[in-house]
């Protein structure tokens, strides 16, 4: 009778663990899902900033569950497109064009601002696009004059500067909206005035990030002429947030993606660069921020 009662409680310990995997395989696979309904509701970009951490655990999870055959292969599937919607971006996707731009979210308590003043010189683009340009950092424009003589800064608070510094003729009158981090000058290309913008979005929902992003997508579609916008995003390239910023300025972003910023134990790429053509995109160091830099040469034309 001992030993009767014994299987009897392993058999129920395996079917309690069985159920218990499923469970999870389930929520998992929901969680994936919902990384696709950015479109729906703004819960769904800020899975997709997770969704390659979901794909892989619910990939293992579904497998371990069980189930029929049909059924493990339905969520596998799943998985395997999330998995696959995040690596395909970190592929080459376009040639690199004649146009550098520099991007970088400086961090308001930079360490090294000498060593970003000699990277952004030695990489030497026509446009820098800076973030988090404090009143601590503000230094490095000063470090930069010589080479970048019109700098547009747009001071919100102490520690949340956004600014466009250039060595291209410029032409109008610079832009700045407090209301989604944003500055803008006009400069004067090869291929005629183009939109020079930097950019810096809070974090994604329950963040104000889909706000500043449907202002964001509003300004864009009024037209104005081509432009090139870097920025700090706090959004990732496979998100339904970048792909309506792209359609309504007529954007390609430069590619591949690479992760620019550490969250816990996720690399992120959450900084970026557009351009009407795309580019090619390289990635640089920290010097002294919690964000790499990036160095894209892009395309005005196709």
């Amino acid at each position: 009778m001992a030993g009767t009662r014994h299987v009897t409680a392993l058999s129920r310990q395996g079917e309690m663990v069985k159920t218990l995997v499923r469970i999870m395989a389930a929520l998992a696979l929901v969680a994936l899902g919902l990384s696709f309904a950015g479109a729906l509701h703004p819960v769904g970009d800020s899975l997709a900033v997770f969704r390659l951490a979901i794909a892989v655990p619910a990939l293992l999870l579904v497998l371990a569950t069980g189930l029929p055959r049909g059924w493990r292969l339905a969520g596998a599937a799943l998985c395997l497109a999330g998995a696959g919607s995040v690596l395909g971006h970190k592929l080459p996707q376009a040639e690199p064009g004649a146009l550098g731009v520099y991007q970088k979210n400086m961090f308001h308590r930079n360490s090294d601002i000498g060593g970003l003043a000699e990277d952004i010189l030695a990489a030497a683009p026509d446009i820098v696009t800076l973030q988090e340009v404090s009143v601590e950092n503000e230094a490095l424009l000063d470090l930069l004059w010589e080479a970048y003589p019109t700098q547009h800064l747009c001071r919100y608070t102490s520690r949340s500067g956004i600014a466009v510094l250039t060595r291209l003729p410029t032409s109008g009158t610079p832009f700045c909206s407090e209301e989604i981090g944003l500055a803008v000058v006009q400069v004067e290309t090869a291929s005629g005035p183009v939109r020079a913008m930097s950019l810096h979005f809070a974090w994604p929902f329950p963040g104000g990030q889909p706000k500043q992003s449907a202002w964001l997508a509003r300004y864009l579609g009024q037209g104005g002429g081509p432009a090139i916008m870097g920025g700090d995003f706090n959004m990732v390239p496979w998100s339904e947030t970048l792909d309506d910023i792209a359609d309504a300025a007529g954007f390609e972003r430069a590619g591949p993606s690479r992760p620019t910023f550490q969250l816990g134990p996720f690399p992120l790429p959450i900084d970026h660069v557009f351009a009407p053509a795309g580019g090619r995109v390289e990635v640089r160091g920290l010097s002294g921020s919690d964000h790499r830099g990036l160095l894209a040469r892009v395309r005005l034309t196709d």
